[in-house]
């Protein structure tokens, strides 16, 4: 009997494992050539998945649910078209789902209810054998829907680094630094929304009206704000500032940053007083146009890969910009060899992140076959005070898994998005990678992402091609918006 998300939504995680019954414990999964693989041999990587503390400083303990009894999750590293076998095994009570973010595998494997994927059941494993690709910088996550519960989902510590190795020598650098960043001991609240005025782009003026309009009515009739997430703990691999190993570099080092912002609502900056990101890749695809930036913004489950040339001798604090999130714990420390002292802030100059800088210029070479318009809007604390969030005016169903939108392999299409919502959104796409086609008003081609933020009151155009037989989930990353709503299906035969 399979199990599904609405079934562990409905009856909880004791009900499914009885349902599920021994048969649960090993699920056989295929592989990208359908072949199954083989039980009786040795996985090449295990997880385990269970509850147990972090010690994010002496005085902040979080009790969470991780991979491997650690935060982050181990690196995983694989080889681009080399087949793995993963043992994942589920120690805690509740059935679980591992995604792997950012990477073309079948639908089995990769790791979201919707798509068909099994759950891991409570006290069982999996084995999971797939060909990783492509090669890059990606990551490892639960996808498990929370709703309000912040011990669930992306809220808790489940998520971990994997890198593809690429066929051929990535280039030069002097050390490689994974970060991930990530907060804890999250709490709702009534809060309105934040300004976020680093993203390039202009509100359009029609999106902005109506969606101004659907607020001011809802507040007229006595609704509050929707709720939010805070956080009272910031973390970069698992430690606060101030409390983890330096990072420890040499003057004229070439350092490659690979940053995971594994939050589950949060966008995050990142700053090194002094010194330049040159941005190399992002969610692990080179970007065709290599640029220096003295900031990165990264969206919820964005990764950003960036050379970073050490040529300021000196003790430094790499961290947000936001002075209260790095104060309690989202940054860590940059130590040269052969100086010492207190870490070092200095505030950088307000800059505008713009995905265009990264991209080419003008119209992609290759027209959408079709084109999918989809427009985003939110229902103010329209369930018990969480919003609903739409697409074209309808919320996902976990009930009917719907909506679905029938796609035909081989073809391009075009997603086109215009967000009528003053909220970020980080858009997310499975097993696929996209091309941002249209953004902040500028027509671009050449950026390959598995995310990308859409801006409060603005446009967004990205193309893919469906090579991916059957379901393929699109939602936003934020974990608020697509547990209620910000979802759709994509059915590719």
């Amino acid at each position: 009997m399979p199990i599904t998300r609405r079934d562990v939504l409905k009856l909880g995680g004791l009900a499914v494992l009885a349902a599920g019954g021994a048969s649960a414990v090993s699920a056989r999964t295929s592989t990208a050539s359908s072949a199954l693989p083989d039980a009786s041999g040795k996985a090449d990587y295990t997880v385990r998945i269970a509850t147990g503390r972090v010690e994010l400083a002496p005085d902040t303990i979080v009790s969470t649910t991780t991979y491997n009894g650690q935060f982050p999750g181990p690196l995983l590293r694989f080889t681009e078209g080399r087949p793995v076998v993963v043992d994942v095994h589920n120690d805690t009570g509740t059935p679980e789902l591992l995604h792997w973010h950012g990477q073309r595998v079948p639908a089995e494997v990769d790791g979201a209810s919707e798509e068909g994927t099994p759950y891991i059941p409570a006290h069982g494993m999996r084995r999971l054998s797939f060909t990783p690709g492509p090669a890059g910088f990606r990551f490892y996550h639960t996808h498990v829907a929370a709703h309000g519960d912040l011990a669930r989902g992306t809220y808790t510590g489940q998520a971990g680094p994997v890198h593809i190795e690429p066929k051929a020598d990535p280039g030069a650098y002097d050390q490689e630094v994974f970060l991930v960043l990530k907060e804890f001991e999250p709490a709702l609240s009534h809060g309105g929304d934040m300004a976020q005025n680093f993203l390039a782009g202009s509100p359009v003026p029609d999106l902005k009206r109506r969606g101004e309009k659907a607020m001011a009515d809802s507040l007229a009739r006595g609704m509050p704000h929707g709720y939010e997430v805070g956080y009272r703990a910031f973390s970069v691999n698992g430690r606060k500032l101030g409390h983890g190993r330096p990072i420890k570099v040499k003057a004229g080092q070439r350092v490659l940053f690979h940053v995971l912002n594994a939050s589950a609502t949060e966008i995050r900056s990142l700053a090194l007083p002094g010194h330049t990101f040159k941005v190399v890749a992002l969610d692990g695809n080179p970007v065709p146009r290599p640029a220096g930036v003295p900031v990165l913004w990264i969206g919820t489950a964005e990764r950003v890969s960036a050379l970073v040339e050490m040529n300021r001798p000196g003790v430094w604090v790499l961290g947000d910009l936001s002075d209260d999130d790095r104060k309690n714990g989202m940054g860590t420390v940059v130590e040269y060899a052969g100086r010492s002292g207190s870490p070092r802030w200095i505030v950088p100059p307000h800059f505008t992140w713009d995905y265009r800088d990264f991209a080419r210029p003008g119209s992609p070479a290759a027209p959408p076959d079709r084109t999918i318009d989809l427009l985003v809007e939110k229902r103010n604390a329209a369930d018990r005070g969480f919003n609903i969030w739409t697409l074209n005016g309808v919320p996902f169903s976990v009930d009917t898994n719907k909506p679905v939108l029938d796609i035909e392999r081989g073809r391009r299409y075009r997603m086109r998005f215009r967000n009528a919502t003053d909220d970020i959104h980080p858009l997310h796409l499975h097993r696929h990678t996209f091309e941002v086609t249209h953004i902040a008003g500028t027509s671009a081609h050449g950026l390959d992402k598995d995310v990308v933020m859409l801006g409060g009151y603005q446009t967004l155009d990205f193309d893919f091609t469906a090579d991916q037989p059957g379901l393929s989930l699109f939602h936003c990353h934020q974990q608020l918006h697509m547990d209620y709503g910000f979802m759709t299906l994509l059915r590719c035969s």
